[in-house]
């Protein structure tokens, strides 16, 4: 058996995996924002309209897309500008290095993000079923 061959086979489930984890995660943060769950937040919820309260419709709609693989590539790509200036806007003044201005996960989703968007929702999404993956 090549392993090769067995990786490729299995590479578009894996896709869907990587999406639907990196999704769900992501939709966390949303209702932590506004919603309270998991936990309210420390610093308490958002004014409504307020910048933080877009952030988290972005990331509960976004997330809810991204979870089940509708329009997948430009939400992805959207998700992904959204990470990158969350990361020059809100993390870096404070350092230039992730680790030390707490942006390292704003840098991670920005990479996954912008990867699943040129990489398509996987085996297991609603754009397979419309031919848009």
């Amino acid at each position: 058996m090549d392993l090769g061959s067995s990786a490729q086979r299995y590479a578009p489930h894996l896709l869907s995996v990587l999406r639907i984890v990196v999704a769900l995660i992501f939709l966390a943060h949303g209702t932590q924002k506004l919603l309270g769950f998991p936990a309210a937040p420390a610093s308490g919820y958002p004014a409504f309209l307020s910048l933080f309260w877009w952030q988290g419709v972005i990331e509960i709609v976004g997330g809810l897309l991204l979870l089940v693989g509708f329009l997948t590539r430009p939400v992805a790509f959207i998700l992904a500008g959204d990470m990158a200036v969350a990361y020059w806007w809100f993390h870096a003044p404070r350092s230039f290095y992730p680790l030390l201005n707490n942006g390292d996960a704003a840098v991670l989703y920005c990479f996954v993000f912008l990867y699943i968007a040129a990489a398509g929702a996987g085996a297991w999404a609603i754009d397979r079923q419309t031919r848009q993956a």
